[in-house]
């Protein structure tokens, strides 16, 4: 492993790792077959959810209505509205621990032993390992846009707690239990809170086994991997570059996370200046939100050991 971090931390586009990871037809084999199904069963749901979460419109305007002029007529056509609002919510945020029991169970497949014979043995468990990158990064885009969710939330708790509903049933049958609710709350807190959530548990899942450099190296591969398959027009397909590109940013932002040392000092096996130039060539329709979430949502960017041309580079400036 220590060879295969050595030539990821050298400068320059050429030094890059090559994996040549099928992200588009990786199949399972015989050996990641149980854990492919049981792992891409859970991920059934995330199109849906991000369906909804896309077409949420918010009940801003019933709300203001109600709290400007707290007629029942008009506090019972907020709560009316609310309910179902707050319901998805629910449901996103019960969903995150979805990603609590998958994400361990890939890392332990591709980090225990050899990273990058794991990799590359079992690439359709690394697809799924993107997939649950590229979901969370879609799903916080989303919710970034999607101000009046914490708004809706904050109303529903001050409209059960004040306990102003004239249907007794409807509070009832309404009512989220606190410690939940609480829970609820923290995470639409967070402006990326499905990052959040995977950044938390694969840090726990590194605190717990002791795999912080195997997990960094597979991290780092990934970010590579998707690299290549963009720079190298493997594949001809719009959506899929879009893809390779979310994924490795997602990558770039955990490593930073989980690595001690962060994505952005000079022994770091990611290659920033190559990763942002491959955004800049390729992510047009992305381009904003991709460089945002390397600035604002990594560790490590401002500190000292970090180059001033990359803290440039990623500033705009």
């Amino acid at each position: 492993m220590g060879a295969f971090l050595s030539v990821l931390g050298k400068s320059g586009d050429s030094t890059v790792p090559d994996l040549n990871l099928d992200l588009e037809n990786a199949t399972p084999t015989q050996a990641e077959s149980v854990l492919y199904a049981h792992v891409s069963a859970l991920l059934r749901p995330t199109d849906a959810l991000l369906d909804s979460l896309r077409s949420y419109e918010g009940c801003g305007d019933l709300i203001r209505k109600a709290i400007s002029n707290p007629t029942p007529e008009n506090e019972e056509e907020a709560w009316q509205a609310v309910q179902p609002a707050v319901a998805k919510l629910k449901r996103y945020f019960e969903y995150s621990a979805s990603l609590e029991d998958a994400l361990p169970e890939l890392l332990k497949a591709l980090c225990e032993g050899n990273v990058r014979r794991n990799i590359e043995q079992h690439q359709a468990l690394t697809k799924l390992l993107a997939d649950i990158l590229d979901f969370s990064f879609e799903f916080d885009y989303l919710k970034m846009k999607t101000p009046s969710i914490q708004n809706d939330f904050s109303y529903y708790r001050r409209t059960l707690s004040r306990g102003k509903l004239a249907n007794e049933t409807d509070l009832k049958t309404a009512m989220i239990e606190d410690e939940l609710a609480n829970r609820i709350s923290l995470f639409y807190a967070y402006p990326t809170p499905m990052l959040k959530t995977v950044t938390d548990v694969t840090a726990l899942f590194v605190a717990k086994n002791n795999l912080g450099r195997s997990v960094s190296e597979c991290l780092s591969g990934l970010a590579a991997a998707c690299y290549h398959a963009v720079i190298k027009k493997r594949t001809q397909r719009p959506e899929t570059t879009a893809f390779c590109l979310r994924v490795m940013v997602v990558s770039i932002i955990l490593y930073d996370h989980i690595d001690p040392q962060g994505a952005f000092n000079k022994q770091s096996p990611i290659n920033i200046k190559s990763s942002v130039k491959a955004i800049q060539i390729h992510g047009t329709n992305e381009y904003t939100n991709l460089m945002s979430a390397l600035r604002f949502n990594t560790k490590h960017l401002n500190d000292d050991s970090t180059p001033k041309n990359i803290k440039q580079l990623l500033s705009g400036h």
